[in-house]
């Protein structure tokens, strides 16, 4: 084992919680810095009056070794999603092809999708190596050891505060804002610069709510089916919340909006998208209920488009390290190997 280090891993999604608890297993000391309230990242749970709403990622599937390993240390957390019933739509909401067949499990953390990231999470937090809403604005080099490194963070109330003594900084973020936080040390330029044609696309979800549906006689509104991707120009995946394990009754919807349609409106006031949004999922579901609950999501960095092509960046000499879904694809399994092959390079 090398010599245990002190690092800094700014962001807390799956990528950056796989990481540091691959490095604390390591011996490594690890501080975690999230500009959100929580851990998760994309894996993502919204709560409401009305259940909950996994507005980010919808699922997972397991392909590598290495992940199923790790799900075995929170068994029972996760379950398989009968996602069988998953149809790809055409543009008036007809069954045009049978999609997503059952040829691999699809799981969800039970009671949301961010529960995986938060039961791995949970030891740091206990320790004290999480600092949620942290915002890192610059990395540099230590002010009493050049060859450390410290970091400068705003935090909920727009104070400052400068972490200092890290042998190394991991960037498990989206790549323009790890691009950016490089640019602040000339020492990242190189690194930077690695990630120039990597494409990340945005995407505005919807989050809809029918509690009429719980009612004697009728389980659910609108399709038969739980989930689809859709060719409509305006949305890309629908989901029926309710259908997935321990998820609650009431009958909820989320909407994530396609790529192309998501970038043409990505600067839009909510309240328009939110409305093109619900006409176009009346329009594929036949559903023309009211919603109870509607609000909407914009993801800057949601699906990538083009990879980075290696699991992970780093730059041992400067102890600078990148990594994160879109290193590899946008599948949670893809972080989740991003942060531990990063993490077994370092250690």
């Amino acid at each position: 084992m090398t010599q245990p280090k002190n690092i800094a891993i700014v962001g807390a999604g799956m990528a950056a919680i796989t990481c540091a608890r691959t490095l604390v297993q390591a011996g490594h000391r690890v501080t975690v810095f999230e500009k959100s309230r929580g851990v998760g990242g994309r894996m993502s749970t919204r709560d409401s009056a009305f259940g909950t709403f996994d507005h980010g990622a919808q699922y997972f599937t397991v392909r590598d070794a290495r992940f199923a390993l790790a799900l075995q240390t929170t068994a029972g957390l996760c379950r398989p999603w009968s996602a069988n019933t998953v149809r790809v739509l055409d543009s008036h909401g007809r069954v045009a092809a049978a999609g997503l067949p059952a040829r691999e499990p699809h799981w969800v953390p039970s009671p949301g999708m961010n529960a995986l990231v938060r039961a791995w999470a949970k030891p740091l937090v206990d320790a004290g190596s999480v600092e949620l809403q942290t915002r890192v604005m610059a990395i540099a080099p230590d002010a009493l050891n050049k060859k450390q490194w410290q970091l400068h963070t705003t935090g909920a109330d727009d104070s400052s505060h400068v972490y200092s003594g890290f042998d190394a900084v991991v960037l498990a973020i989206p790549h323009p804002q790890a691009q950016a936080l490089l640019a602040t040390t000339p020492k990242g330029e190189a690194l930077a610069k690695k990630t120039n044609k990597v494409s990340v696309a945005p995407c505005w979800t919807l989050m809809l709510a029918f509690p009429q549906a719980v009612q004697p006689g009728l389980t659910t509104l609108g399709p038969q089916w739980n989930a689809a991707r859709s060719t409509h120009h305006r949305i890309a995946w629908l989901t029926r919340e309710s259908s997935k394990p321990g998820r609650g009754r009431v009958e909820r919807w989320t909407v994530q909006a396609s790529a192309a349609w998501s970038q043409e409106h990505l600067n839009d006031d909510p309240a328009r998208v939110q409305a093109k949004l619900i006409k176009a999922f009346s329009e594929i579901t036949g559903i023309r209920a009211e919603p109870a609950h509607a609000e909407v999501h914009r993801w800057m960095y949601a699906k990538t488009e083009q990879p980075l092509g290696h699991s992970h960046l780093l730059d041992a000499k400067a102890g600078l390290g990148v990594c994160g879904d879109w290193c590899l694809g946008h599948r949670v399994e893809d972080a989740f190997i991003s942060g531990l092959e990063l993490a077994l390079q370092v250690a």
